[in-house]
C-alpha cells in the first residue's frame, strides 16, 4: 500500500467530517442563494433575483457600514490592548502570579455571553447603571449608552473588551513566553535598551502571533453578532445592527432563506478577500525565523 493511500486513510475521518458538516452546508447555501425558499414550501429557482436584490438593498449596505465601524474599533482595540496587557503581565512578574492574571483575563471568555450580557445591560443602563453612577462622581452627566447612535458603538466596544480581550491576551502570552531568552541576553550584551529590545527582538519574534491575532480578530469583528444582539438588539433603530444580525433577521424572522443565503455568501466573499489580502502581504512583516 502506497504512502499516499495510507495518508488518505488517516485523513478520511477528518475529510468526511469536513464534507458533511461544512462542505454540504456551503454547497446548499450556494444553491439556495439562487432560489426563493421559506422552509415551508419547496425551493423555487429564481436565478439572479436575490443578487439583484442584494445590490439594491439599502438596509444591507447600512448594516455593512455598521460592521466596518465594528472592524475599525474592535480589531485595533483587541490587537493593541491585548498586546499591552500581555507585555505588562509578562514583565517581571513571579510565575505564580502570571497564572493568576491569565485566569483573571481569560475567565470572561469562558462565561456564557447571554448571562453576562444581562449584567452589562444593568451596568450600562442610563438611569441606574453602575458606569453612569461612577462617571457622575466625576461630574459627567448620564450617558445614554444603549439609546444613542453616538454612544452605542462605545458600549459594544466596552462589553467586547471585557468579554473577549482574554483571547488576544492569551495568544500574546504564549508568543512572548516562546521567544528564546538568549536573544534578549545577546541584545543586552550589545548595549540595547528596553525600547530597542522591544522593536528589535520582541516585536519581530512576536510577529507571527500578531498576524494570527489580527486575522482572527478581523474575521470575528466582521462576523460580529453576540455583542450588538445581546447589548443593544441592533438599536437604536439599525444604528448598531451588524450584517450577521441582518442575515439572522432575514432568515429566521422573515423566513427568506434564499435571500439570507445570498447575504451570507456576500459576507463570506468579503471575509475571504480580506483574509487573502492579509496573507498576501504578511511576508513583508511577519518573521518566522526562530534561529
Amino acid at each position: 500500500m502506497s504512502n499516499a493511500i495510507v495518508g488518505l486513510l488517516f485523513l478520511a475521518p477528518a475529510l468526511l467530517f469536513f464534507i458533511w458538516f461544512i462542505g454540504e452546508p456551503v454547497a446548499a447555501a450556494i444553491y439556495l442563494s439562487f432560489t426563493k425558499y421559506n422552509v415551508i414550501t419547496p425551493a423555487k429557482w429564481i436565478g439572479f433575483d436575490n443578487i439583484k436584490h442584494l445590490f439594491a438593498d439599502g438596509r444591507l449596505w447600512l448594516t455593512y457600514g455598521n460592521t466596518f465601524k465594528y472592524i475599525a474599533i474592535l480589531t485595533p482595540m483587541h490587537a493593541i490592548l491585548g498586546l499591552l496587557i500581555a507585555l505588562a503581565v509578562n514583565r517581571n512578574i513571579a510565575k505564580g502570579w502570571k497564572y493568576v492574571y491569565r485566569t483573571i483575563f481569560y475567565f470572561p471568555v469562558l462565561a456564557t455571553s447571554a448571562a453576562v450580557a444581562v449584567a452589562w445591560q444593568f451596568i450600562l443602563n442610563t438611569d441606574f447603571g453602575v458606569l453612569n453612577y461612577v462617571l457622575g462622581k466625576f461630574g459627567a452627566g448620564p450617558i445614554p449608552w444603549m439609546q444613542s447612535p453616538r454612544w452605542v458603538y462605545l458600549a459594544v466596544a466596552i462589553y467586547s473588551f471585557w468579554k473577549f480581550i482574554g483571547n488576544a491576551f492569551l495568544y500574546y502570552m504564549i508568543g512572548l513566553q516562546s521567544i528564546p531568552e538568549p536573544l534578549y541576553d545577546a541584545a543586552k550584551i550589545d548595549g540595547a535598551g528596553k525600547i530597542q529590545i522591544f522593536f528589535s527582538v520582541t516585536l519581530p519574534m512576536l510577529s507571527p502571533t500578531i498576524f494570527f491575532v489580527l486575522v482572527t480578530t478581523l474575521i470575528g469583528a466582521t462576523q460580529i453578532f453576540d455583542e450588538p444582539y445581546l447589548i443593544t438588539a441592533g438599536g437604536p433603530g439599525d444604528a448598531s445592527r451588524s450584517v450577521n444580525m441582518y442575515i439572522y433577521e432575514v432568515a429566521f424572522q422573515h423566513h427568506e432563506m434564499g435571500y439570507a443565503s445570498a447575504l451570507s455568501l456576500s459576507l463570506f466573499l468579503i471575509i475571504l478577500c480580506v483574509t487573502m489580502f492579509q496573507f498576501s502581504i504578511s511576508h513583508k512583516w511577519v518573521n518566522y525565523d526562530r534561529e
